[in-house]
């Protein structure tokens, strides 16, 4: 239902579909989305998400994937956080496409807070989700539901740059237990210093060296199909 302020109050079936039985387990009860962006939420969408002190080649990569994404028409999904998601979202705007922010605070809040301007703009033109009520408190696994809740909305995952204490992680070991298709950008594979992407490839993570790699594992709609070819 409809709040003041154009916020609307959704289950996770509303805005998805039907939730299969795993889905289901840590779906959050109700979701509240602010945003123009059609409900049940259109597909093809990827989540891009890594490091918040990302470095020069992994921003340019979060970008680079954003925009070939975007020219197939994808949605591109992230946490609205500094740095890979940041740069995911913005790259998606500055080329022309759409962008999900999934955030670990109410909705009037933003965090970081140099990020308020960015999640206005995505609230007006584009769409907002939060599983926290307006008025509650932020806590620091906050970051973890929102975590799972942004691979439930994605189709895939992308972790595009990534330490072994990375909060990108979660959504990733989130996205193998859903079943949804999790990759794992090259330069995290080729750093020696981090250990747990490897092991997810063990999961059925998939090294990504060519962005083309992605589309395949995308729902296979008809206006998808034909900018894909």
């Amino acid at each position: 239902m409809r709040q003041g302020g154009g916020i609307a109050t959704l289950t996770p079936e509303m805005l998805l579909g039907p939730l299969n039985d795993v889905e289901q387990k840590y779906a959050p009860a109700r979701l509240f989305v602010a945003g123009p962006m059609e409900i049940p939420l259109p597909s093809p969408r990827v989540s891009i998400v890594g490091s918040r002190k990302a470095s020069k080649n992994g921003l340019e990569a979060a970008k680079e994937i954003a925009k070939f994404l975007v020219r197939k028409k994808t949605i591109i999904v992230s946490g609205l956080a500094e740095g890979i998601d940041t740069a995911a979202h913005t790259s998606a705007i500055s080329n022309g496409g759409r962008t999900i922010a999934v955030i670990a605070t109410p909705l009037d809040k933003s965090y970081p807070a140099g990020n308020a301007g960015l999640q206005e703009k995505i609230m007006r033109e584009h769409l907002v989700i939060s599983q926290f009520e307006i008025g509650k408190r932020v806590f620091k696994q906050n970051f973890i539901f929102r975590n799972r809740t942004m691979a439930l909305i994605s189709n895939a995952t992308v972790i595009v740059e990534a330490k072994d204490d990375s909060g990108s992680l979660h959504q990733g070991w989130e996205a193998l237990r859903l079943g949804r298709s999790l990759f794992i950008w090259r330069d995290v594979l080729d750093d020696p210093s981090v250990k747990v992407p490897q092991d997810m490839l063990n999961y059925g993570a998939i090294r990504l060296d060519e962005l083309e790699e992605i589309l395949p594992s995308l729902p296979q709609n008809e206006s998808f199909l034909e900018i894909a070819q």
